[in-house]
């Protein structure tokens, strides 16, 4: 696991250093923001339509035979673009397809990761696993951010895709050495278990996504969090440069304050031994009421000590929420479940920001955050309200009719 966990810091780091190049590179070639957007849905696309399918190939195939190849395959796609780079010859069409590629091979490689990480310390200790996941992904962001300026400064932008190719090799190797934990679940074993009532098809993951609530709730509370808040580096950058009338610095130190919180709720995050829907939804509801605070801040002091909680609980709810996606389903599943909460994940992550840019110009800045933290909490507590009063409905059986009838 710790070598594990290197990797990952290693290969995070590469990936966040490629992104911010990348989203320069257009910038330079195109001179277009809009472009800029564009690769990026580009690449985010593929999740949108296909995670389905790479979700079952990671249930069909060897789970780390499946994450060493998706790895070397993102590494030779890295190497492919630093060249082109090198030499001059990356236009926007070529860009645009290398990042569909990278997008397709990533809806096997996450969740293949994902769940290799899990095969890699016994069941109890999942959740924490998913935390310092979290926290290698946190770590390496703000790693592969800083890097990525120095990198271009002093070698050029093919130097950084090459630094995220070796990135991705280094993961590569590292996983022919890992051993599963004693009382890991090991899915192709289970899937045998199951017999052919199980035949891995995309069908069966859909449908049991479908019929258990537990993950339709989880649905819902992540989608109302990610269409009305979380987009904090959108909504906090236009209340801290319009009406608190701070400029970049100020936005800079917000958003340093942001990352922080984060790598915060990752370690509180680990801690958790039995994350529930219902802690998500809970920790979902206090992050909205959190922004509705930080939407009246009058000032750029009061922000920043509401920014940090908003942060520390926006954390620990992905970490809660993740473990429940990895944990709930039986291991046969697991694929297939991440690759369905991989297209919903990636529609709620297109769709959030056009629509709260939306309720921004409706509203303004502080307007949104108000609306956006009520509508959170009051969508979550009235679900649990309805599941309280479901529940307290007493069933009575066919059997008790007949009787009281007669």
């Amino acid at each position: 696991m710790r070598w594990w966990s290197v990797a990952n810091f290693v290969s995070n780091a590469g990936t966040w250093m490629q992104l911010t190049v990348q989203n320069l590179l257009v910038l330079q070639i195109t001179g277009s923001a809009a472009a800029t957007g564009l690769s990026m849905s580009v690449q985010a696309a593929p999740a949108l339509l296909i995670s389905v399918f790479g979700g079952a190939a990671v249930d069909r195939w060897p789970r780390k035979l499946t994450a060493a190849v998706s790895q070397a395959l993102l590494g030779a796609v890295a190497f492919v673009t630093a060249l082109m780079v090198a030499l001059d010859r990356l236009d926007m069409a070529s860009l645009m397809v290398l990042a569909a590629v990278t997008g397709v091979i990533a809806t096997v490689d996450g969740p293949a990761c994902s769940l290799l990480g899990n095969d890699l310390v016994p069941r109890e200790d999942v959740p924490s696993a998913i935390g310092v996941g979290a926290l290698v992904h946190q770590a390496g962001r703000l790693t592969g951010a800083a890097l990525a300026g120095v990198t271009v400064g002093f070698l050029g932008t093919a130097a950084a895709y090459a630094a995220n190719g070796l990135s991705f090799l280094f993961v590569a190797s590292v996983i022919p050495f890992l051993r599963p934990a004693r009382g890991a679940v090991r899915h192709l074993a289970a899937a045998k278990d199951r017999g052919a009532k199980d035949t891995m098809s995309v069908r069966e993951g859909l449908a049991f996504f479908a019929r258990r609530p537990r993950l339709l709730a989880l649905a819902g509370v992540t989608g109302v969090s990610a269409v009305f808040g979380r987009n904090y580096q959108l909504t906090l950058a236009v209340l801290v440069t319009g009406p608190l009338a701070g400029g970049a610095g100020s936005f800079g130190t917000v958003s340093t304050v942001l990352a922080v919180g984060g790598i915060v709720g990752a370690v509180l995050g680990a801690r958790l031994r039995r994350p529930s829907v219902r802690l998500v939804g809970a920790l979902a509801a206090a992050g909205g009421l959190l922004q509705v605070v930080a939407g009246l801040s009058p000032s750029l002091a009061v922000l920043l000590v509401m920014v940090l909680p908003m942060a520390v609980v926006e954390s620990v709810s992905d970490t809660a929420g993740t473990a429940v996606l990895q944990t709930d389903p039986p291991a046969h599943m697991r694929g297939r479940v991440l690759g369905v909460w991989g297209s919903i994940g990636t529609a709620w992550g297109l769709g959030g920001p056009p629509a709260l840019g939306l309720l921004m110009e409706l509203a303004g800045a502080r307007g949104a955050l108000i609306a956006g933290g009520l509508i959170i909490a009051g969508t979550i507590g009235a679900g649990h309200l309805l599941r309280e009063r479901r529940a307290a409905v007493p069933r009575v059986s066919p059997v008790a009719n007949l009787e009281t009838a007669a």
